[in-house]
């Protein structure tokens, strides 16, 4: 993938952008329980917050690299997750789309497979098969483009503690179904306004 299309640059403070994650992780991740594994880790601060202001997915791919590194060289207690918010690149969700593979590779090449997984989250997430303006596609709509970094064994701790695991993506749907865009609006998720974006091509 090269940095040939389109792109959206926006200044976003690094302190909004955080505020803006935590409100989601605080009153849709958590609030609406989406994951059920995330509340432990939120409240044990054991989440890190990296505002990236990488303009192209080269530099994102090495700033992801080094949080790789981060990540296993800090210990769980600590640092349990990684979220990697850009607000300044893959804005186009096709574009981000396509840079996970890339993200997959880099966990690949620093023999991170299976210790490692990499969640999605896009203000423009959508799922295959559905149109732009389903509700189920805020399951994984953010305020802001952002690569989840999650240890393979806090995950499989969490979903052996969790009986109903299998079961919480089909409750998710359901969840966004009963909430409904409007209810969704109403959680008041919209990321803060930005300071004059400006298209440019890499």
């Amino acid at each position: 993938m090269s940095d040939s299309r389109s792109e959206v640059h926006i200044e976003v403070p690094a302190a909004a952008a955080v505020s803006a994650t935590r409100a989601w992780l605080e009153r849709a991740v958590i609030g609406l329980q989406l994951c059920p594994f995330a509340r432990a880790v939120y409240v044990n601060e054991q989440v890190r917050y990296v505002v990236s202001d990488a303009p192209t997915t080269a530099a994102l791919r090495a700033e992801l690299e080094c949080e790789l590194h981060t990540l296993m060289q800090t210990d769980a207690s600590v640092l349990d997750t990684t979220l990697l918010i850009h607000p300044q690149v893959l804005t186009d969700f096709l574009d981000y789309n396509d840079f996970l593979e890339i993200a997959e590779a880099t966990v690949e090449a620093l023999g991170l497979s299976g210790v490692v997984q990499i969640a999605s989250f896009h203000p423009a997430y959508q799922f295959a098969g559905t149109t732009s303006d389903d509700v189920t596609n805020f399951t994984n709509r953010s305020p802001y483009p952002m690569l989840h970094l999650l240890r393979e064994d806090s995950v499989s701790r969490a979903v052996a503690a969790f009986p109903d695991a299998p079961n919480i993506y089909q409750r998710n749907l359901e969840t966004m179904r009963r909430l409904g865009t409007q209810g969704w609006a109403a959680l008041g998720l919209e990321a803060p306004a930005l300071e004059a974006p400006a298209r440019t091509s890499e």
